[in-house]
């Protein structure tokens, strides 16, 4: 990021997701946090090294092995004391913290195990709070271990007790969205996370910018959520389309409309 005190100086839609260093760098307010350390050092050494600040990216020494135990009783019960402290420092130079929001997949044993423990722990700090995850589930078409059921159904517990909405995303959605709208036979997480990227920008323009529907996070839950436990949400984005198609296509409002109502669209 450039280091010009003029960019995002007294712009809410920015400073709602980075704040700003003494150096005027603008860092985001996040915290990532893995039982293992090879996808966090991804991010440690990759294009994006300089954006974040190396307290917010932590990383233990062995992961929880699709363990959901694993991931909230022993290891991942090491490593939260370390991440409520980074959240308590990102939460301190809030100037109005109105909730979170947590990302997760629920099929393997940290995101599952330390996920619950983690909305379980902010729960208790920070109670009044908001919490918006969006969670992964798994699908046995696209299965990388056989007990991630076991993982979901426990993690769901907790979504179901810590969070205000959850939206649920499902594997397989993802991978035939890209097969079938963007060409790509065999999907990369790139991909993957590129599309849920693109769905949770889209989810949170309300925060960003000037409107008069969701502004902020308590009115998600306002507005999507009919009884406090039925709060898990499914999510549909249209269009979805490669950069070559986009060119040839003029899609209309009622066209998009409608193929945001069609199955092929949920996540």
């Amino acid at each position: 990021m450039p280091s010009d005190k003029t960019i995002g100086g007294g712009d809410d839609a920015f400073n709602t997701f980075f704040s700003e260093t003494g150096s005027g760098k603008h860092v985001p307010r996040t915290v990532f946090v893995d039982l293992e350390p090879t996808v966090v050092d991804e991010v440690r050494t990759g294009t994006y090294r300089q954006l974040y600040h190396p307290e917010q990216l932590i990383s233990g020494k062995e992961d929880a092995a699709n363990n959901y135990a694993r991931g909230h009783y022993t290891i991942g019960k090491e490593i939260v004391d370390l991440v409520l402290d980074r959240i308590r420092k990102l939460a301190d130079n809030c100037t109005g913290l109105q909730g979170f929001l947590v990302f997760n997949a629920v099929g393997g044993g940290t995101g599952s195990g330390l996920g619950a423990l983690l909305l379980e722990r902010l729960s208790v700090d920070y109670g009044r709070k908001s919490k918006l995850s969006f969670t992964i589930y798994p699908s046995p078409q696209v299965s990388t271990a056989v007990v991630e059921p076991y993982n979901c159904v426990l993690s769901t517990h907790s979504l179901l007790e810590h969070t205000d909405v959850s939206f649920m995303v499902d594997n397989e959605a993802l991978y035939d969205i890209c097969r079938r709208n963007l060409d790509i036979e065999r999907p990369t997480y790139t991909n993957l996370n590129r599309l849920i990227a693109q769905i949770i920008s889209s989810l949170t323009a309300s925060l960003r910018f000037d409107g008069a529907l969701n502004v902020d996070v308590t009115e998600f839950q306002t507005n999507l959520v009919p009884y406090p436990r039925i709060h898990f949400v499914v999510s549909s984005y249209a269009p979805v389309i490669s950069a070559e198609k986009a060119y040839h296509e003029q899609l209309s409002v009622a066209e998009i409309t409608n193929s945001a109502f069609e199955p092929a669209s949920m996540l």
